[in-house]
């Protein structure tokens, strides 16, 4: 199974950082991918208002209303995009095989590297580009090393 790439994507629409895994897919030009961004976040922002109005579930507070959470998923017969989008509003689409399993856990580890390496830098501005190589490496070392 195969990720191809990793795209994440400010809460304003703008592309922070983007890195490649495996080919597999046609190859975007730096323009592409900052167009690619600025779309899905204004198709994430629709699809969240196209929902049917939440439901509150029983024995849940009124205080935490349920919310609608947009696209998730977007699939195709060449590759599947999955959206985790945090509190925040920072969005994480993550380009995989159709096929590839455990999808919800790859994108929540990511996560985590994100919060352990780049939110907890001095020198990292929010919302601005990642340039943090230990993020890098440590992103390398979790997608590559996955069976």
């Amino acid at each position: 199974m195969v990720v191809f790439s990793l795209l994440v994507v400010n809460k304003a629409g703008g592309l922070v950082f983007n890195r490649e895994f495996h080919t597999g897919l046609a190859t975007l030009s730096s323009n592409d991918l900052l167009i690619l961004a600025g779309t899905f976040h204004g198709v994430h922002a629709i699809t969240r208002q196209l929902a049917p109005a939440p439901v509150q579930p029983p024995n849940t507070p009124q205080n935490f209303p349920v919310r609608a959470s947009g696209l998730e998923v977007l699939e195709s017969s060449h590759f599947r995009l999955n959206c985790f989008q945090t509190i925040t509003g920072t969005k994480f689409l993550l380009i995989t095989e159709p096929a590839q399993p455990n999808v919800e856990i790859i994108i929540r580890r990511v996560y985590e590297l994100y919060a352990d390496f780049v939110m907890k830098n001095p020198f990292y501005t929010v919302e601005m580009p990642i340039r943090c190589q230990k993020f890098d490496a440590a992103l390398d070392h979790f997608i590559k090393s996955r069976p």
